[in-house]
Parts: C-alpha cells; sequence; structure tokens
C-alpha cells in the first residue's frame, strides 16, 4: 500500500486494510518533526526537566516548540492524585489539571500550555471508546492496535497541527516495560515509521547506579533496560545517563556498546545545583546540535537568537548561583515530608530570591500537630511565612496558630489557596471575635461560616460541587499594595483551583476591622486577593490563586517578589528595590 493511502485517515478502516492512522484535517506528513523521550531503569528520573531542557535549548536556536505528557494511569487528569502519590497538581490557564512536570516545562520554555500538552490513558480510552459507540470504526472489532495506538498519533499530530511548532516533545511517563505504557512505546514506534526517515529522535534516559558498598558505577541495569526498548521497536538515537555522579567513559562504553549507539550520543546527566543549570550542560555536550542533525534542522537554527536566548538564561543562573542575603522561609503545611508536593513555591521562592539577590532557605514546618503555644518558638529565626495551598481537615488549626503570630508580630506572610482562607478565619476570630468561625469545609456545624461554598457561585459559574479551576481575569484595587506590586494594573490573571470562598455575608464587617480584600473577581463579588495595611503590617497577603503556578525564572511572581524582599528587610537586610526596581510582570500576568 502506498504510503499516502496509509496516511489518508479512518476512511481506511474496513475489511480490505488493517491500516487506521487517523490525521487532523490540514496535517502533512514530515511537517513536523517530534522528539519522544523515554525513562528506564525506575521511575523519578527527571524525564520532564530533561525533556524541557533540550526543548528549551533547542528553542533559543530560534525553532518553536511544543510540549507533551503521556501518561499511562487511568485518571482523566491529575486531579484526584493525592501528592504522595505523584506530586504537586499543576493547573493550567484553560484549566486542566496535570503532572508537575507540565510546570516544569511552563518554567523552562515561558510557555502557557493547555490541555493539548497532556494525555492520560484515561483520556486515549475515553475517546476511543466514543467513537466506538458513534460508529467510527465501521463495525470493526476495536483493539490497542491499531485504534488505540492510532488515537496516541492522533493527540501527537493534533498538538502539532495546533501549535504550528518545529519539534513536538513528547515524554512518556513510567518506565519501559510498564504494562500500562506498552501501547504508547508501539505508537511512537508506528509514528516513526508513517512520518519518515529523520521524523523522530529517540532518547532513553537511564540511571546508572553506584552501590556505596561496591564504591563504582555500574551499568547492568541500564543495559537490561536498553534492550528491553529496543525489543519493543525503539532504536535509541541518545541516550541520557542520570547519576549522582558524572558517569565514567567505561560505563558510557558499555552502553554504546550495548545499545548500538555511537560514544558521542550517550552522556552523563548526573546531579546538578539547579534544575536550570542542565540546559547548558547539554549545550556544553552538544546535545542540541546532534539532535537538529539527525531531525535536518539545522538550516532553522538561528545563531544570533541562541546568543540572546542564552545571555539572558547564563545572567540568571549567574546570580543563582552568586552569594546572596540569607533568608529563613517557612513553609507550614501537612505535606512537608514530601517536597515535589510544594515544587512550584521551591521554585517561585528561587526565581524571587535570585532576582532580589536572596539565598532563600526553606523551614518546612508541620501544621498536624502544632500548637498556639509552640508556634512562637518556631518561628523564632523565620522571616516570612508561607501557608499553601490544602484540602481537608487535617493540620489547619496549627495553620491558624501560626497565621495568628506572623500577623500580630509582623512577620511577612503570604497565604496561597488555603492560605488565604486560614488568613480570613483567623482574622474573624481573633479580630472581630468570631469564636468558633471556619470553614464549611472543615466544620459543616461553625456558628460562623465565613468560608463557604456560595450557592450564587454555583448559579452563576454553573460548578456545582466542582472547583474554580484555572485561568481568571482579577480586578485590582487602585493603590493597594497589589496595585503596586502589578506596576498600577487595574487587572491581572491569576490560576485557580478551590471550591471555597469568603461568605459575602461577612465581607462589610471584615473590611471595616481593616482586611482589606485588594483583588477580586470581574464580574462576580468574589474575594480573590486580601491584605493588611503596611501601615499596620510589612507585608501580609492571601490570594485565592496559586500564585506559584505562574512564576518563571526571568519573570518572577510580583506577589513572590513582594514577600521575598519584606522578608530580607525582615532579616535585617537593606531594602534591595533602593537599588533594583521590581520586574515588571509580561502580558502572561496582565490583562490589558
Amino acid at each position: 500500500m502506498a504510503s499516502e493511502d496509509l496516511l489518508s485517515g479512518i476512511s481506511n478502516v474496513s475489511d480490505e486494510t488493517e491500516f487506521y492512522t487517523p490525521m487532523p484535517p490540514g496535517y502533512r506528513r514530515g511537517q513536523t518533526k517530534y522528539v519522544v523521550v523515554f525513562g528506564t531503569v525506575m521511575s523519578g528520573l527527571g524525564k520532564g526537566i530533561f525533556a524541557s531542557s533540550l526543548a528549551k535549548v533547542l528553542q533559543d536556536r530560534g525553532l518553536s516548540v511544543a510540549p507533551i505528557k503521556l501518561e499511562g494511569y487511568l485518571n482523566r487528569d491529575s486531579g484526584t492524585l493525592n501528592p504522595y502519590r505523584h506530586g504537586e497538581v499543576f493547573v493550567l490557564d484553560d484549566g486542566m489539571e496535570t503532572d508537575m512536570d507540565l510546570g516544569t516545562y511552563e518554567r523552562m520554555l515561558n510557555q502557557d500550555l493547555t490541555h493539548l500538552n497532556f494525555a492520560t490513558s484515561g483520556q486515549i480510552f475515553a475517546r476511543v471508546l466514543e467513537k466506538e459507540r458513534r460508529g467510527q470504526y465501521l463495525g470493526r472489532d476495536v483493539q490497542m492496535i491499531p485504534h488505540v495506538t492510532g488515537e496516541v498519533k492522533l493527540r501527537l499530530r493534533e498538538l502539532a497541527l495546533a501549535s504550528g511548532a518545529d519539534v513536538v516533545f513528547v515524554e512518556i511517563g513510567g518506565t519501559v516495560g510498564d504494562v500500562e505504557n506498552a501501547y504508547y512505546i508501539e505508537a511512537v514506534r508506528e509514528l516513526a515509521f508513517e512520518e519518515g526517515e529523520s521524523s523522530c529522535c529517540f532518547v532513553a534516559l537511564t540511571y546508572i547506579v553506584e552501590p556505596h558498598a561496591l564504591g563504582e558505577q555500574k551499568s547492568k541495569p541500564a543495559q537490561l533496560n536498553m534492550q528491553r526498548l529496543m525489543a519493543g521497536g525503539i532504536q535509541p538515537h541518545i541516550i541520557a545517563c542520570r547519576a549522582t555522579n558524572p558517569v565514567s567513559r567505561k560505563v558510557r562504553e558499555k552502553l554504546a556498546m550495548y545499545s548500538n549507539v555511537p560514544l558521542e550520543r550517550v552522556f552523563s546527566m548526573h546531579d546538578l545545583e539547579s534544575v536550570y543549570l542542565i540546559p547548558e550542560a547539554l549545550r556544553g555536550a552538544g546535545i542540541d546540535t546532534m539532535v537538529l542533525d539527525y531531525l535536518q534542522l539545522g538550516s532553522k537554527a538561528d545563531p544570533e537568537a541562541q546568543e540572546r536566548a542564552r545571555t539572558a538564561w547564563m545572567d540568571y543562573t549567574k546570580h543563582f548561583r552568586s552569594a546572596g542575603v540569607p533568608i529563613n522561609i517557612g513553609v507550614t503545611g501537612k505535606y512537608t515530608s514530601l517536597r515535589d508536593s510544594y515544587a512550584s513555591i521551591i521554585q517561585a521562592l528561587e526565581h524571587a530570591g535570585t532576582h532580589l539577590g536572596a539565598k532563600v532557605r526553606i523551614e518546612w514546618i508541620d501544621s498536624t500537630d502544632l500548637t498556639e503555644a509552640e508556634v512562637p518558638e518556631r518561628l523564632r529565626h523565620i522571616h516570612g511565612v508561607i501557608v499553601p495551598g490544602g484540602f481537608g481537615v487535617r493540620g489547619v488549626e496549627g495553620k491558624i496558630a501560626c497565621v495568628k503570630v506572623v500577623r500580630e508580630t509582623g512577620i511577612p506572610y503570604l497565604g496561597l489557596c488555603y492560605g488565604f482562607q486560614i488568613a480570613v478565619i483567623e482574622y474573624a476570630r481573633n479580630v472581630l471575635g468570631l469564636e468558633g468561625a471556619s470553614t464549611t469545609e472543615v466544620d459543616h456545624d461553625t456558628p460562623y461560616p465565613v468560608i463557604d461554598i456560595l450557592p450564587e457561585q454555583k448559579k452563576i459559574e454553573g460548578l456545582g460541587g466542582n472547583m474554580r479551576l484555572g485561568g481568571q481575569d482579577v480586578a485590582v484595587l487602585p493603590g493597594s499594595m497589589l496595585a503596586r506590586l502589578y506596576n498600577g494594573a487595574e487587572r491581572i490573571r491569576l490560576r485557580f483551583r478551590h471550591r471555597y470562598e469568603v461568605d459575602p455575608a461577612y465581607i462589610e464587617r471584615l473590611e471595616a476591622a481593616g482586611l482589606v480584600f485588594s483583588g477580586r473577581a470581574v464580574k462576580h463579588p468574589i474575594m480573590q486577593v486580601l491584605e493588611l495595611p503596611t501601615e499596620t503590617h510589612p507585608f501580609f497577603m492571601g490570594t485565592q490563586a496559586h500564585a506559584e503556578l505562574t512564576s518563571r525564572p526571568l519573570r518572577p511572581d510580583p506577589m513572590f517578589v513582594g514577600f521575598v524582599r519584606a522578608a530580607m528587610m525582615r532579616s535585617g537586610a537593606p531594602d534591595p528595590f533602593v537599588d533594583k526596581p521590581a520586574a515588571e510582570p509580561e502580558p502572561g500576568h496582565l490583562v490589558r
């Protein structure tokens, strides 16, 4: 069968042919190149970090890129996953709840991604079953091959068409050998066959073990997993070796021999001080040039664009690595034993600290059993406190006690989502004197439900009991601290993931007692940002949004910048704004 017949689309499904290759209208074979990243040996190697770093160095060279994460689990999205299972839930501007790798892509590439950049087995299977019910398979028995693999290829091509990218980066979650990922591997094998020669570059990320008792690196697990990948029809073109220490030439030679990959394409991706140093490490190893050569994209590279982008990025990493003002930031939550639960907060603090010349040291404060009597001592050396997002009852009273102390003692405070609600509850209890004030999420029988699911919100937004998700425009109170942080903007755009709001019945009383709601929903009576006047507190701000989700290395989030600045001044350092103006938010933050 001719290749044009093979790729003509779903109409080919019949008794006369086994080919099934659905194509989005307007897509042309070979117009987009693909880089596919696999993981071997074990999960958690940093496939997303590697893939986003490689995408960035190609982006720096003037190419347009678009990432997609393929997850094997059957969930429709990551929204119901416990942070202990999969790290933080990262919310995209269009409301799609994804895993934390999408945050890595957004930060590294400075892009706002969409639902097209994330797919799960649940999504893929749902689409297949919907088509089966509509009779789109023309009576054929629906199978993993070619129908499910065909749907995967369709998703990749839809992204390619919608983004217009020169290169689509495909990250396959989990590891080679996982049952749930086998059809993804088969799908990209078929994709490479259908798209033609030099269309797909396969990169295998592997792990080099270094048992402490032996004192040397061992490559056997990597060799065996590489053979397993090849048995699935994938011949890797590049191998990235994850390890604690630089991988020896001897180990790389063994991997090259057993995988048919030239030695110069087997390189060490050992631990570095920051993920933001990896792009330069890839450039130093020549990986970007290897990929461009294989995909025959060298003519599209722009040396001048690369130099500009590289200079800006190197300036950031230089400041990150330089000595700065040490400040201690306490993060008060209930998932403190797993740092991935707060990955975006950690990154946002690093962005703001680097911008201002601060070395942020995070102290994790578990609020589960924290009592009011213990809080002052626990915060004795803390220069700023963050209460992050969360759900449920556990740890709430510890967070409230913590907020009371920081409000009364002038410690800079930033509340994110649940931290905004906690600040309202604490203020209602200890300033308004509403004993027992709470959120109906925690106490259905509270006498003062200052935080509740609003019936009018359900009616207006049609959300029922579901969460308010994704980007929303926020009206900014003129003259407020929020307005100053965003350079006088009248509207800003923030990302949300919550169900509960400030009950309008208490807004006037809270404002009369001194609490300022400086950010509100544009069309509805929904409070989005609160603050205390700087005359009464150096920095006390809370937002229903997850401000950490939109922070980028070269564009730190303004709220985090203001918070870190206040923490620096509490530590005794001079005001960094005296010599360095605040970063101007880009259009991604502002709504003009």
